[in-house]
C-alpha cells in the first residue's frame, strides 16, 4: 500500500500501552483506497492515471545488460564500505560529471534508497521534536518518514502565479530555533517546477544565515521537459548540504533498491556530517554487493529508459492540452519536469468526491489533490506515464463526467 492509500489516516485517541507513539496511526483505508480496492476485486476494468511504476508501464529494458551486470563474480567477496563499494560510488561521480557537476567520491553514501537517505539525514541533524520544513504541495511520503524519525514538519508555501515559486515570507515565517533543515524537492512532485537559480541563492542565503540545513530530493531532476540540463544541488559549498537521487527515477529502476547520499557545505560542518554519517551508515551496511557492482552498467541503461520515459510524457501532456482545449472550465498547470500533471477543475464537489465518482462512473483512477496538500479544492493530478492510448480515454472520460467533453467510450 503506497503513502496515498494512507493519506487521510487519523492519530488513534487511545493507542495500545505496548507500543511507540509514533506509530500510533489509525490504519483504516481511506475511502478512496477502498473503492479503488472494490474495483479491482470486482475485476472491472481500470484505467489508472496514478501509475508511477515504469516497470508498469510497457518501456523497454535492455535485460541482458541489467541481468548480467547482477551476474559479477565480485559480489561472492564481502567488502563492507559505510560509504559504499567505491566503484558504485565513482560511478555516481561520473553521473554528476555528465551533468556538469564536480563531486568527490569521499563525499557519497550508498543507501537502498532515498526514504532511506532521509531518515540518515534526519538523525544526523534532529533530535526527538525538531523542525524540518517540507513544501507545500509536495509528496505524501514524508509525513511517514518524519513521524518514524520523531521529526515534525513544518510546511512552507509553492504559490502559483503563472508558474510555481517558493514563498520566501512564508518560509521565512515558518522558521523557529528548532528549525533544523528544509527540504527542496528539485524539481518537485507533483507540480513538475525546478527551483530556479535565484531561489538556490536565496535558499542558500536564508539557511546560512539561521543555520539550518538544506536537503534536495533530486530523483526526477533529468526529466527535464524543455532538454535543458538544470543545476544540482550537489556539490553546494554555501551551506551544510544534503543532495539525494537513485536508480528509481533516473533508470526506471526502483526494484533494484539502490540510491545515494551526497554531503556538501562549508567546512567543518561537512567534515562533522560525513563523520557522523559514516557511524549511521555503519551501523547499518544496508546496500547489498550484487547491486553495487552493477550500478555503473546500471546507470548506463538511464538513457533508453529516460528517452521512453519523456517521450511518453511529452505525447501524453500534448494529448491533454488539446483536450482541455476543446473547453474552458478546466486547464493544467504549468509543469516543467516529472511524470505528472495538475490539472484545475470545477470545484463543485470535493476533489475527492470528484474521484470517488469518476472511478465508480467510468473506471478511471486519478488522485485528488489534497492527497499532496493542495491549499484548495478544484485540483487533480494525473500521471503522465500512463500509456498513451489509456491516458487519452481516461482524460476525455474525466471532461465527460464534468460535462466538458463527449464520453470517451
Amino acid at each position: 500500500m503506497g503513502p496515498c492509500a494512507r493519506r487521510d489516516r487519523l492519530y488513534n485517541d487511545a493507542p495500545m500501552k505496548m507500543f511507540a507513539k509514533r506509530t500510533n496511526w489509525n490504519l483504516e483505508t481511506n475511502r478512496l483506497s477502498a473503492a479503488l480496492a472494490a474495483h479491482r476485486a470486482a475485476g472491472k476494468p481500470l484505467i489508472d492515471l496514478t501509475v508511477s511504476n515504469p516497470t508498469e508501464c510497457g518501456f523497454q529494458y535492455d535485460e541482458e545488460a541489467i541481468l548480467s551486470a547482477l551476474r559479477n563474480p565480485a559480489a561472492l567477496k564481502y567488502e563492507p564500505n559505510p560509504r559504499g563499494l567505491r566503484v558504485a560510488r565513482d560511478a555516481v561521480v561520473q553521473y554528476y560529471a555528465e551533468r556538469g557537476a564536480a563531486v568527490s567520491h569521499d563525499h557519497i553514501f550508498l543507501t537502498t534508497s532515498t526514504s532511506e537517505a532521509y531518515s540518515y539525514v534526519f538523525r544526523t541533524l534532529c533530535n526527538p521534536d525538531d523542525e524540518v520544513l517540507i513544501p507545500e504541495p509536495s509528496y505524501p511520503l514524508f509525513e511517514f518518514l518524519a513521524d518514524i524519525q520523531d521529526v515534525r514538519l513544518v510546511r512552507y508555501q509553492l504559490v502559483y502565479d503563472y508558474g510555481w515559486q517558493i514563498d520566501f515570507h512564508a518560509l521565512e515565517q515558518a522558521i523557529t530555533p528548532r528549525t533544523r533543515g528544509l527540504i527542496v524537492v528539485h524539481p518537485n512532485n507533483p507540480t513538475g517546477h525546478f527551483c530556479k537559480t535565484e531561489e538556490m541563492r536565496k535558499l542558500n542565503e536564508v539557511c546560512a544565515e539561521r543555520e539550518i540545513a538544506i536537503i534536495a530530493d533530486e530523483v526526477f531532476l533529468d526529466f527535464g521537459l524543455d532538454e535543458k540540463r538544470h543545476p544540482t544541488f550537489a556539490g553546494n559549498s554555501e551551506v551544510l548540504t544534503f543532495t539525494m537521487s537513485g536508480l528509481s527515477k533516473i533508470c526506471g529502476l526502483p526494484q533494484m533498491k539502490a540510491a545515494w547520499l551526497i554531503v556538501d557545505g562549508p567546512e567543518p560542518l561537512k567534515a562533522q556530517a560525513l563523520e557522523r554519517l559514516e557511524v549511521i551508515a555503519d551501523t547499518y551496511l544496508s546496500m547489498n554487493a550484487p547491486i553495487q557492482w552493477a550500478m555503473p552498467a546500471l546507470l548506463r541503461q538511464r538513457r533508453g529508459f529516460q528517452e521512453q520515459l519523456l517521450w511518453r510524457v511529452r505525447a501524453n501532456l500534448a494529448e491533454l492540452d488539446k483536450q482541455l482545449a476543446a473547453q474552458e472550465s478546466c486547464n493544467r498547470l504549468e509543469v516543467e519536469a516529472g511524470w505528472n500533471a495538475v490539472v484545475r477543475v470545477p470545484a463543485t464537489r470535493s476533489d475527492e468526491e470528484l474521484a470517488l465518482e469518476l472511478l465508480a462512473a467510468k473506471g478511471v483512477y486519478l488522485h485528488p489533490g489534497h492527497f499532496y496538500d493542495f491549499p484548495s479544492r478544484g485540483i487533480v493530478v494525473v500521471s503522465l506515464t500512463t500509456p498513451e492510448n489509456q491516458f487519452s480515454i481516461g482524460v476525455r472520460q474525466l471532461l465527460f463526467l464534468l460535462g466538458l467533453g463527449a464520453d470517451g467510450g
